[in-house]
C-alpha cells in the first residue's frame, strides 16, 4: 500500500509500505479520507514530539470501510463505513475510572503511538476494537465528512465543559474548523447571541453562514465595544478560545461577565504561557476549563451530529489532495488557507 511515512522534522516520504495484516481482534480499514488537523502541522514542524515516534504514519482524524476483519472482533462487516475515536484508553486508571479517559493516564492514540491514516489502509489494533473506539457511520457521508467527527468531538467536550446553554450569550475567539464547530454548538445549545471574533473575511462570511449573530475584525473594530453592546453591558456567559494566541486568554477574562465560563480550548503557540489578570478570576468569579482530546461517548455524539445534519460539514472541507501529496495538504493547512483540508488516497484535487 502507499503510506506518507513521517521520518522527523519537516520530512515526510510517501512510499510503497506492508498493507497491514490484521490479527486476532483487530480491524483493517481502507482509508476514505484523513482530514488535516493542527496538531498534523506541530508535528511536522518538529513542535510537537510527546507520542511520536518515526518513522511511523501520522492522521488521526479519518473515515473508511471495513476491509478486513481479525478473528473475534465482533461487531464489525467487511464493506461497512465506519470512522474512529483515536484515543485509545486503558479503561483502567484512575481517570478512565471517572469518565476523563481522554486524559488516560496510559492512554494511546492513532497517528502518534499507532499508525494513522495517511494511508491507504490502517489497522485497528484489538485494544481499541474491544474498547469500543470504531464506530459504524452512515455510507450516504462523503468520508472526508465523516473524519470531522474526530475534531467535532473534541468541541462537544468542551461544550460539555463549558455548559453553553438556553440564552448564553457566547463569544468565539477564531474562526478556524474548530470556531466554526464552537458557533454550531452552541446555537444548538440554544445560545441567544454568538459572537464571532475573526481578522478573516472570508471566515465571517462563513461564520455568517452557519448561524453567527455578530462578526467582529478585531484588528479593526473594538471588540469590547462589540461584546457589550451585544450583552447588556455585562459581558458574555462563555468564551471560548479557538486559537492558540496566548494573548487572548486575558482578553477573554476582561470580556466575561460576572460568574463568566472561559474555556481555553486550542493549545497555545510556544511554551503555552499566558500573563493573566488573576484578581479578574478571583473578583469576578471566573470559571475556568481547559479542553484536551475527546472521549468515546464524544465521538459517538459528533457522529450522530453530523449524520443528522445538526451540524453542517457540507462545506467545511475546502481542499482535497491525493495521499502522493500529504505534505502540500498539511502545508496548505499550517498557511491557514480554506477551512479544513483533506487527504484523499485514491486522489484528489485542491
Amino acid at each position: 500500500m502507499i503510506a506518507a511515512v513521517f521520518n522527523g522534522p519537516d520530512e515526510i516520504e510517501v512510499k510503497e509500505v506492508e498493507t497491514p495484516e490484521v490479527g486476532a481482534g483487530e480491524v483493517l480499514v481502507e482509508v476514505g479520507a484523513n482530514t488535516v488537523c493542527g496538531t498534523d502541522v506541530r508535528i511536522l514542524r518538529g513542535e510537537k514530539t510527546t507520542g511520536i515516534y518515526p518513522p511511523s504514519i501520522l492522521g488521526h482524524e479519518f473515515a473508511g470501510r471495513v476491509a478486513a476483519v481479525g478473528d473475534g472482533a465482533e461487531g464489525y462487516e467487511v464493506g461497512v463505513t465506519v470512522g474512529m475515536s483515536p484515543t485509545i484508553p486503558c479503561l483502567r486508571c484512575f481517570y478512565c475510572k471517572r469518565d476523563m479517559e481522554n486524559v488516560c493516564l496510559n492512554w494511546k492514540a492513532m497517528g502518534y503511538e499507532v499508525n494513522g491514516g495517511l494511508s491507504q489502509y490502517v489497522r485497528i489494533p484489538a485494544d481499541a476494537v474491544r474498547a469500543g473506539c470504531l464506530f459504524a457511520a452512515s455510507e450516504d457521508i462523503p468520508p472526508e465528512q465523516l473524519a470531522l467527527s474526530e475534531p467535532l468531538s473534541c468541541c462537544v467536550h468542551g461544550q460539555i465543559l463549558s455548559r453553553v446553554g438556553f440564552d448564553d450569550t457566547v463569544l468565539i475567539l477564531g474562526a478556524g474548523p474548530i470556531g466554526l464547530f464552537h458557533l454550531q454548538l452552541a446555537l444548538q445549545a440554544g445560545a441567544r447571541t454568538v459572537i464571532v471574533s475573526e481578522p478573516s473575511e472570508d471566515r465571517q462570511r462563513f461564520a455568517k453562514t452557519l448561524g453567527a449573530h455578530v462578526t467582529v475584525d478585531p484588528t479593526s473594530e473594538d471588540l469590547s465595544e462589540v461584546v457589550m453592546e451585544n450583552s447588556d453591558g455585562l459581558g458574555v456567559d462563555v468564551a471560548l478560545i479557538c486559537i492558540g494566541m496566548p494573548a487572548l486568554v486575558n482578553q477573554a477574562f476582561e470580556l466575561a461577565r460576572k460568574g463568566g465560563r472561559i474555556n481555553v480550548f486550542a493549545g497555545l503557540a510556544n511554551e503555552g504561557w499566558a500573563e493573566v489578570e488573576a484578581n479578574l478570576i478571583h473578583y469576578n468569579q471566573l470559571q475556568v476549563t481547559g479542553v484536551t482530546g475527546a472521549r468515546r461517548s464524544d465521538y459517538e455524539v459528533a457522529l450522530r451530529l453530523i449524520e443528522s445534519g445538526r451540524v453542517d460539514v457540507s462545506n467545511m472541507v475546502t481542499h482535497r489532495f491525493p495521499l502522493e501529496e500529504a505534505t502540500e495538504a498539511i502545508q496548505t493547512s499550517a498557511r491557514g488557507e480554506g477551512i479544513k483540508v483533506a487527504v484523499i488516497p485514491e486522489g484528489g484535487t485542491s
